[in-house]
């Protein structure tokens, strides 16, 4: 009994043994993560190589830093006294602006709104120097003035193509935000819209830029750069009844005014005696145009020349001398292209009716 007991434990035994023998030969062992460091080497720089791709193509985006460093030695600071008068006595307010360097021997643009009524005007410019303005001309149909100073050899700013935006464009300002001292403000955002009409104390302002990029007071008169350094709009207003709406007069509606008040000290425009505004297919619908493209009149003139031409409130202008105006970025500039006197052929939809009139073009005071 002893002998087979032990007999029968050393089996058990032995049977123990080729059972783990048999599941450590097996293919199904757990075994340890081996490591191919040739495989790592080459996945670390795969993605190096991505991340590097990225930073370069962010850098060729954007590079605010260098492109702020380098636009603003063409913005200026602008402080102006505006006399208020009283009935007794005169006040004098003070109030604050940015501008921008155009010319190399002092002329510098801002807004309408900045320098008018100012009895004295001072700019500051980015390296520290001081001097008296003198107001060049005044345009407050797009809200723009020249002003000159006594210097040369000056810094200037470099216009671009407006037209050429779309919405989600980078862009940022510079500008003297709030009059804080330190130096200019720098914000960042996207061109939101383009070709806005807003409505200002002034009148309308059409062909408008609309970014989210911060514009708040003290910024008026400064530029709306992208990313290639350029200004495509000049900071100009801000709808206070929602945050981060802000509007610049487009660049392209900008030069040729600048370039008249520069050269004669105003802007001849003729005058067409109406206010319109885009025709949309939200507008089309609520008042049944039968058309979604054109001018949508808004206000006739009593005996301008438009109700001369028997245009009349609700009438969508389509086009000028068979040329189109889908929107008023196409219509101001083509009308401001005629002289006064000039007599133009206009189309336009009446009642869902084609039609067309001649009118005769006056100055516009």
């Amino acid at each position: 009994m002893s002998v087979q007991s032990n007999s029968s434990h050393i089996n058990r035994i032995l049977i123990t043994i080729a059972i783990l023998i048999t599941i450590a030969c097996s293919g199904n062992e757990i075994q340890p993560p081996v490591i191919d460091q040739n495989q790592i080497t080459q996945e670390t720089s795969i993605n190096e190589s991505k991340l590097s791709q990225q930073n370069a193509n962010g850098q060729n985006l954007f590079s605010l830093a260098d492109l702020v460093e380098e636009v603003q030695l063409s913005v200026v600071s602008i402080s102006v006294d505006i006399i208020s008068r009283g009935r007794f006595f005169d006040f004098t307010d003070e109030g604050s602006g940015t501008g921008m360097i155009i010319s190399n021997d002092g002329y510098i643009v801002t807004n309408y709104h900045v320098v008018q009524d100012a009895s004295d005007i001072k700019v500051a410019l980015s390296d520290g120097r001081n001097y008296s303005a003198e107001i060049v001309g005044l345009d407050v149909l797009t809200d723009l003035a020249v002003i000159k100073i006594k210097a040369n050899d000056l810094s200037t700013i470099k216009f671009g193509q407006s037209n050429l935006l779309r919405p989600g464009d980078w862009v940022f300002t510079i500008g003297n935000a709030l009059g804080l001292k330190g130096g200019p403000s720098v914000t960042f955002g996207i061109v939101s819209g383009v070709d806005r009409t807003v409505q200002t104390e002034r009148g309308d302002l059409y062909d408008m830029i609309q970014t989210d990029a911060a514009i708040n007071q003290g910024n008026s008169g400064g530029p709306l750069v992208n990313d290639k350094g350029e200004v495509i709009g000049i900071n100009t207003a801000v709808y206070s009844g929602a945050q981060g709406i802000g509007f610049s007069v487009s660049s392209t509606v900008a030069q040729p005014v600048i370039d008249s008040l520069i050269e004669d000290g105003k802007v001849t425009r003729p005058l067409i005696g109406l206010r319109g505004m885009n025709a949309t297919n939200t507008i089309s619908n609520r008042y049944d145009l039968g058309v979604s493209e054109g001018i949508f009149v808004t206000h006739v003139s009593s005996n301008g020349p438009a109700d001369k031409g028997n245009l009349k409130v609700g009438d969508v202008i389509t086009a000028i001398d068979g040329l189109s105006t889908p929107t008023m970025s196409e219509f101001l500039p083509l009308l401001w292209s005629y002289d006064v006197g000039n007599t133009i052929t206009v189309t336009y939809i009446s009642d869902k009716s084609p039609f067309i009139t001649e009118i005769t073009l006056d100055e516009r005071p």
